[in-house]
């Protein structure tokens, strides 16, 4: 079974290989001798030819990417390394070899702006390797992976195109070498003695760690087995019904020490959790999303935190919305009501079976909304709503509803363009993004509630918020769909003060400025939810810092970043399945897995 405990090791300290194979095997590392094995292949791996500063590879957003392997028995390990940071094709160069030619795999690799092509020295015994090796070099980016001795190394004399080296015959020689050509962990080591031709005594080239690197818990001095309290917890949800299932990431000092997956999409326990399943992540749009582009156009000098609606939306000149401030909405302080009435308005001719030029807005499979009815109807009852508490705080979807309102016209682009544009393509987030069913089949969304009120259906890949639903599932409130190492990836990110993968995505002193504490009056940063002072609330942990940001998601989802520690906690679930329940937060599993993270550092090896 896929949940044994060699599995869970595997999983944790190997770099998350084979994730979604039938059967359990036990790691041939695993816990400090992952991490003794770890540090022997950093000191016996070298990069050569790398002039053009290829490695580790920028600007992965603009890539294309094929790993082609032949022989070489990791070849597995190391591709599921590369998909932890931008998504790659696999090709088995055995299929093609024949004694001259490798000219049937030019062929079908030739729509690719990037090769990675793994070697061993079994490999190198058929020289048409090298000649596909060269002949691609000359017309798009080629890497080369050599697992081999240093007797062939010479045989790359003839290739320009950067090569790694690691002679260790093991798969953590794998798992490093596929990090370090994104920048997972960086390359350390030159030669100590000539060994070819052209390879010879100090040379090679080092390189920086620029992106999430992926390794064992005892990395970052944490004890493996003091993390087995996340299991215990994770397996009471499930068994208490709070969610059918669930994924947990734990990333410190920039590395990923902790992700696994628990339970099944539904409670039929026919469909495992992967760790690369997608969840519908609720308000933690609101951060991961609106905030991010609100972010970005401030730090643009093209919104002004203390201009008012009426500034950016001439159409809320008229209302009593029109002064309230862009920070009061990024606080909650606006006095705006939590939501406004939605599918319940709806009347029969505002949505019809069939799309149209009229019906353009598809809410669930079958049932299409009119185009005008955001504006006809929910903008209309959103300027009509009462003001009752601003300048207190008060949880408003509407908030960020009117955020994306405001961020669309200064952009004149959609929030799910923008923010898909600007941050999850260039970081490489494969799974984030809005309406997932335009990208990704039914299978690797995570089915939420089966609604029997609005929709009348189960809900898979279409947001569960009817706000957010009749926005066609796009909206600043919710509507964002993600795996666990994507939402990892973006706020590491924050963590770095706005650097990631070689790229400054904002100024520190705008993470600084929306992460902080903004009001006398609440806890809440600019969009982001925070620390609470109020020590019984235990928010949102019992042991986390003063320095905690993230948000929560009603599906049952939270991330949560705490710079003290260096943190970031990523908890993904689908506890509104098959109907909402509480039992998420009244056995507080979220906040207790977190403490557990906690707990262990604190115990340390």
């Amino acid at each position: 079974m896929a949940k044994t405990k060699g599995w869970a090791y595997l999983i944790i300290l190997s770099g998350f290989i084979l994730a979604h194979s039938a059967c359990a095997q036990n790691p041939p590392f695993s816990g400090q001798a992952y991490v003794n094995e770890e540090k022997l292949v950093e000191k016996a791996t070298f990069l050569f030819n790398n002039q053009q500063q290829l490695i580790p590879l920028l600007d992965v957003g603009e890539l294309k990417i094929a790993s082609v392997h032949f022989t070489y028995q990791y070849a597995a390990g190391f591709d599921s390394l590369l998909n932890k940071y931008t998504s790659i094709d696999s090709y088995n160069g055995t299929d093609y070899v024949t004694i001259k030619t490798l000219g049937d795999l030019d062929f079908d690799t030739k729509t690719y702006n990037t090769l990675i092509v793994q070697v061993n020295d079994a490999d190198l015994e058929n020289p048409a390797i090298i000649g596909f090796i060269n002949d691609n070099q000359r017309i798009k980016n080629v890497i080369v992976a050599f697992f081999g001795t240093r007797d062939n190394l010479g045989k790359f004399d003839s290739v320009n195109a950067p090569v790694i080296w690691c002679p260790r015959p093991s798969p953590v020689a794998a798992f490093y070498s596929a990090q370090a050509i994104f920048g997972g962990v960086p390359i350390t080591q030159n030669l100590i003695a000539n060994y070819s031709a052209k390879y010879k005594r100090n040379s090679g080239f080092l390189t920086q760690k620029i992106r999430l690197g992926y390794t064992a818990p005892e990395e970052v001095g944490i004890k493996s087995s003091n993390l087995d309290e996340i299991d215990k917890i994770a397996y009471e949800a499930i068994r208490n019904q709070a969610t059918p299932g669930c994924v947990v990431l734990v990333a410190k000092d920039g590395k990923v020490i902790f992700n696994k997956a628990y339970g099944y999409h539904t409670y039929d326990n026919v469909m495992p959790d992967k760790l690369n399943d997608i969840f519908d992540l609720a308000s933690v749009t609101k951060v991961s999303a609106t905030t991010m582009e609100a972010m970005r156009v401030y730090e643009e000098g093209r919104l002004n935190l203390d201009s008012t609606i009426g500034t950016y939306m001439p159409i809320a000149r008229k209302t009593n919305k029109s002064d309230l401030a862009i920070r009061e909405l990024l606080e909650h302080q606006s006095g705006l009501i939590p939501d406004i009435p939605t599918y319940e308005k709806l009347k029969p001719t505002d949505v019809s079976l069939d799309s149209s030029a009229v019906f353009t807005h598809k809410v669930v499979d079958h049932y299409f909304l009119r185009k005008d009815y955001f504006r006809d109807v929910m903008l209309t009852d959103i300027f009509n709503s009462p003001l009752r508490t601003r300048g207190q705080y008060v949880y408003s979807d509407l908030s960020m509803v009117m955020m994306q309102q405001i961020l669309e016209t200064i952009t004149s682009t959609p929030l799910n363009t923008y923010v898909q544009k600007n941050f999850y393509d260039p970081l490489g987030m494969q799974t984030a993004g809005f309406l997932p069913l335009n990208r990704f089949p039914r299978t690797r969304i995570i089915p939420t509630e089966n609604d029997q009120v609005f929709r009348h259906t189960l809900l898979i890949g279409y947001v569960h918020d009817p706000t957010a639903a009749l926005l066609a599932g796009v909206s600043g409130n919710a509507g964002l769909f993600a795996g666990a190492n994507d939402l990892a990836i973006l706020y590491q990110m924050l963590l770095n003060k706005g650097m990631y993968g070689g790229v400054q995505y904002f100024k520190p002193s705008t993470v600084e400025l929306f992460t902080a504490k903004q009001s006398a009056v609440s806890r809440r940063g600019l969009g982001f939810d925070r620390w609470d002072p109020i020590a019984e609330r235990h928010y949102p942990s019992k042991m986390a810092s003063d320095q905690t940001f993230g948000h929560t998601g009603y599906t049952g989802t939270c991330i949560w970043v705490d710079p003290k520690y260096n943190l970031v906690y990523v908890f993904l679930s689908n506890r509104v399945n098959p109907k909402v329940s509480d039992k998420l937060s009244s056995l507080n599993i979220r906040p207790r897995i977190q403490d557990a993270v906690y707990q262990a550092i604190d115990k340390g090896l």
